[in-house]
């Protein structure tokens, strides 16, 4: 079985940075693939970060209510990278949540004898609080990487600054 992707996970290769303002250098962002950068973007982590929760069913519309609004006020003002990394927070609550709802202590891997192996799932993983949060986090991210002016945007990104 494959190791956990944090396994020798290398810093120094990653293409975000803590250290830069994206809100101010647009250029220096990088799409990536899934949930990377989300956590070390600012100032858009730290104005995100605050409201994502996935604890209850409750709490989740609540954020990825509170999230997609964000979503929605940075394309307002074409701003692609917070519109990016709210898409990337609705995505991050989707999985998070999915991960507790099939492993509800939050590990999924553990090393046995020098290989990882993946720890059984919860029986309950389709019908628990998680798993309706993840239902919850799955609609407002599927509304947002769909949204036209969205991908409008992230074209317009790429072929500005990926090339």
């Amino acid at each position: 079985m494959k190791k956990p992707s944090y396994v020798g996970f290398e810093p120094s290769t990653y293409e975000w940075r803590n250290n830069i303002n994206y809100r101010d250098n647009p250029q220096l962002y990088r799409i990536g693939k899934g949930q990377q950068g989300v956590l070390t973007c600012e100032p858009y982590k730290s104005e995100i970060c605050q409201h994502w929760r996935f604890k209850t069913p409750d709490i989740a519309t609540e954020s990825s209510t509170k999230i997609l609004e964000m979503f929605y006020q940075y394309l307002d003002t074409d701003d692609f990278v917070g519109a990016d990394m709210a898409k990337k927070f609705l995505h991050m609550g989707y999985t998070r949540s999915r991960r507790y709802a099939n492993h509800p202590s939050g590990r999924k891997w553990q090393k046995v004898t020098n290989k990882w192996e993946i720890l059984p799932l919860a029986d309950d993983r389709m019908e628990s609080d998680k798993a309706r949060s993840a239902d919850i986090f799955y609609t407002a991210w599927k509304e947002a990487r769909e949204n036209q002016q969205y991908l409008k945007l992230k074209k317009l990104h790429r072929s500005k600054y990926e090339k």
